[in-house]
Formats: structure tokens, sequence, C-alpha cells
């Protein structure tokens, strides 16, 4: 591939955040219930159509990937 065919990244990211708008959107419409994460409280929830929140589960690990294979060498 040629530099010139290459996309800009600013375009990937805009066309990844539409495309997770869109599967939410979807799973709205179908009645399925969305799994998010929230950063400020670090859990994950179940969302329903309704607008209810059932937590699912907390974060298990602190720090990066990296910074996880470091403490344990």
């Amino acid at each position: 591939m040629k530099r010139e065919e290459y996309i800009a990244d600013e375009i990937v990211v805009k066309r990844a955040k539409a495309a997770v708008e869109i599967a939410l959107e979807k799973k709205k419409a179908l009645d399925i219930p969305v799994i998010v994460y929230d950063r400020i409280t670090q859990a994950i929830y179940q969302e329903n159509r309704d607008g209810t929140r059932v937590e699912v589960g907390k974060k298990m690990r602190k720090g990066r990937y990296s910074e996880q294979i470091g403490k344990e060498a």
C-alpha cells in the first residue's frame, strides 16, 4: 500500500466512535441490556433500556499491563 492510501488516525477514531454508537442504539432498539464500564467508580454495570443499572463486577487489577508484568518478574 502506498502512503496516500492510508486513512488518517482522526478518521479511524471518528469511525470507531460512530460504530460503537450504532451498536449501542441497535441494542437499545432490540431491548438488549448494555454492559458499561464506569471509569469514576471503576465498576462494570449492566444498563437496561429503562435506565436502571445493575453492578456486575469491579475492576480486578490496578495499573497498566506493563506495570503488572514488571511487578511479577
